[in-house]
């Protein structure tokens, strides 16, 4: 924090800057100047610092505005950020390149010194009109930065300069310089009795459940989520229909008969073996009974009538059907 003389000593402090780092390069008599341009050009070697522009920081503006108490005592004083605009420009001999070897060396100077030593403000601050100066004694340190200009813009700039010629010049930015108020802040009162208070930890509520929909819920205000009255009907969730089945998925119906294709494409060609009423295929009994009446004849000599009534059993374990004794092999009674 510095009082109003910060602009110019940032200025004259500039100017000494330059003008204790000429050398070795320059090895001769350099006249650093603050001020603008001259509207007819020196011959003699010639350094000018201009602050054309002042200008507020944009990122400083609002973040120290003054505070007060209640009763209106200045608890913190107000601070202007500002930057600062410098021209510099270098004259001299044009045939022995003066001006621009001037010019290069106030480059060097800036860039490898980009922030203001406290010792050059100092200096500056030790100048009759710049006594009671304060910028040494601000925590905020100075530094230059180097403007990026374009034909359009020099030229503007020295349009404004009425009567002055172009001469080869640098353009810098100073940021950031505060300015300070004239009031001093009451000082912070000490601690009289340390008082220590302890705030036991409040559970949170839980949510309200929703009201239930009806004409003082559409009409009127209800209740949030943490107690408060919500003005505006209150949203309810759509009733469901208790009575609605679900619809079963249609099942298809199986055929009771299976074509005759079908059935032998599955048994690979061959037809369905027929059980009889013992629950034994008949194929089965046919072969035994076959068998049975072969060993009956040879049995008893060759005779099929013998032969058929020896093996009446077997026909009718053949057939299913149970053998009567009083009825032959033609069907007639015996």
């Amino acid at each position: 924090m510095s009082n109003a003389l910060a602009l110019a000593t940032v200025t004259q402090a500039l100017a000494l800057l330059i003008e204790h780092n000429l050398h070795p390069e320059i090895d001769m008599a350099v006249s650093v100047e603050t001020r603008k341009p001259p509207s007819d050009p020196p011959t003699d070697p010639t350094i000018t610092v201009f602050l054309y522009q002042v200008s507020h920081n944009p990122s400083m503006r609002n973040s120290d505005l003054v505070t007060r108490a209640s009763d209106g005592t200045l608890l913190k004083r107000p601070a202007a950020a500002i930057d600062l605009h410098f021209l510099i420009s270098a004259y001299g001999e044009e045939q022995e390149l003066v001006g621009q070897r001037l010019i290069g060396s106030v480059v060097r100077t800036l860039h490898e010194i980009p922030v203001l030593p406290r010792e050059l403000i100092a200096e500056a601050s030790e100048r009759p009109y710049l006594a009671g100066s304060d910028l040494a004694e601000s925590p905020q340190k100075v530094r230059f930065t180097p403007t990026q200009m374009d034909v359009d813009e020099t030229s503007k700039l020295w349009g404004m300069l009425n009567n002055t010629p172009y001469a080869l010049s640098v353009s810098y930015q100073a940021s950031l310089v505060l300015l300070d108020g004239h009031q001093k802040p009451a000082p912070a009162r000490p601690v009289r009795q340390p008082e220590v208070t302890v705030v036991p930890k409040v559970p949170l509520e839980a949510p309200l459940a929703d009201a239930p929909p009806g004409p003082a819920a559409d009409a009127g205000a209800g209740p949030g989520p943490s107690g408060a009255a919500v003005s505006g009907p209150v949203p309810s969730a759509p009733a469901e229909d208790a009575a609605t089945e679900p619809v079963a998925e249609p099942v298809e119906e199986i055929p009771k008969e299976i074509p005759k294709k079908a059935a032998k494409k599955a048994t690979g060609g061959r037809a369905a073996p027929r059980k009889s009423a013992a629950g034994k295929e008949s194929s089965g009994g046919g072969r035994s009974g076959g068998r049975a009446r072969g060993r009956a004849r040879k049995a008893v000599g060759g005779e099929p009538g013998e032969a058929d009534r020896a093996t009446g059993a077997g026909r009718s374990a053949g057939t299913g059907r149970t053998a009567d004794p009083s009825r032959t092999d033609d069907g007639g009674e015996g």
